[in-house]
């Protein structure tokens, strides 16, 4: 029986959002990263298994799901297997518009974040990147990490809503509204209402008691009811409220209804039922 080579997986991608290069998953059960560096931060989360790795000569380790590693750009590191069963994770290449090169120095003497809301935000942005069509809400998760991990570095203080908190968040509503099909990034809403994406949302959460994103699916949700409810089919629907396709819309409108567009569009005129 000829012997099984090494189990590797990888999967990446480079997605639409600004401050991201590449997506990263991988499994790895036999492998080791020689001493290298990058031009991006990079931020990973391991889903199983252990790693060790060296960080500008020094070495560190890491086991199981409640840890966030940042490696900083231009500083030598390597990676290794540390039992049979290998290790699986997945890392975001940040560039530096995300964290400035300035943050270097902290994140050397750091590179392993305790953290499990940060880390619980990674899994967010993951689940959203591997989702067609949630952008804008990767876009916001991103804003949120990048505050999180600003103030690891010791670099930045959350700035609380303040009197200006309504009136931004109506703004921002009106803006979404206005934008329910075409969309639009969180960094142009940014530049138009003259505020940090971070505190927009902040803002906006506070005001109406959910993400702008989740506003803005919401919204979608309920004109392709009204649609569907017309005869309109579930694939003119989709483009017409603003999804990317009628899988992005069938996900979003299953996760809110409990049923398909075309379920939910079969049952018109049925009457009251029990």
């Amino acid at each position: 029986m000829a012997a099984q080579g090494p189990r590797t997986r990888i999967n990446a991608w480079r997605p639409s959002v600004p401050g991201i290069a590449e997506v990263l998953h991988a499994h790895f059960t036999d492998h080791a990263y020689p001493a290298h560096t990058h031009d991006t931060w990079d931020l990973m989360i391991l889903d199983d298994g252990s790693v060790d790795f060296a960080l500008d000569r020094r070495r560190h380790g890491a086991t199981g799901t409640g840890m966030v590693l940042l490696l900083p750009p231009g500083v030598s590191h390597d990676g290794r297997t540390v039992t049979a069963s290998g290790f699986r994770k997945r890392v975001l290449y940040l560039d530096t518009t995300v964290l400035p090169e300035g943050l270097v120095g902290s994140a050397v003497d750091g590179p392993i974040l305790n953290d499990t809301l940060l880390r619980r935000r990674i899994h967010q942005l993951h689940t959203a990147l591997g989702n067609a069509g949630d952008a804008f809400e990767a876009e916001s998760r991103l804003s949120l990490i990048r505050e999180r991990l600003r103030f690891h570095l010791a670099a930045f203080r959350t700035r609380a809503p303040g009197n200006d908190a309504s009136r931004l968040a109506a703004a921002l509503r009106e803006l979404l509204d206005s934008r329910l099909t075409t969309g639009i990034s969180l960094r142009e809403a940014s530049g138009i209402l003259h505020a940090h994406p971070t505190h927009l949302i902040r803002c906006f959460k506070q005001t109406y008691g959910l993400p702008p994103h989740t506003y803005l699916t919401g919204k979608r949700i309920d004109r392709a009811r009204r649609l569907l409810l017309d005869g309109r089919r579930p694939a003119d629907v989709a483009a017409a409220v603003g999804f990317y396709d009628q899988a992005h819309l069938n996900r979003h409108f299953t996760r809110h209804l409990g049923t398909t567009p075309a379920r939910y569009a079969a049952a018109r005129g049925g009457g009251a039922s029990s």
